[in-house]
């Protein structure tokens, strides 16, 4: 039952890039969207706010349909690790000029070589964070 889960996650958010690609010529990567949410320009504007709308939105579905899966683990970290662990994330996609999610989710379906090396490095860099700090 996990595999076809996994399987249609991997179709929907597959479908979902894809149809921004195609429709609109833009790429889901996260930190973009969300870092020009307050363009100037309202067609930018305008597309990333309805996309961050059904992010929320879709989240909040899931949470209507399977609210278990939402449960906090009892053995959550501190609220100061989580900010300094998403500060952290920030700043090396700042670096990067790139997400996981732009270069994850879009660039390796484009088969895009930068990708694929932003991505093996954000896995690397991830393996290494647990195994030292695990």
């Amino acid at each position: 039952m996990s595999f076809l889960i996994a399987l249609l996650g991997g179709i929907v958010l597959g479908l979902g890039a894809a149809t921004l690609h195609v429709l609109i010529g833009r790429v889901a990567g996260i930190s973009g969207i969300a870092g020009r949410v307050l363009s100037p320009d309202p067609s930018e504007r305008d597309w990333r706010s309805v996309f961050l709308i059904g992010l929320v939105f879709g989240g909040a579905l899931m949470l209507v349909i399977a609210p278990g899966q939402f449960a906090v683990a009892s053995s959550s970290p501190s609220a100061i690790r989580i900010i300094l662990a998403g500060l952290l994330v920030g700043f090396g996609t700042r670096l990067s000029c790139g997400c996981a999610s732009g270069h994850g989710v879009c660039g390796i379906s484009r088969f895009s070589p930068r990708s694929l090396i932003a991505t093996l490095t954000f896995i690397g860099a991830g393996a290494l964070t647990v195994a030292v700090a695990g």
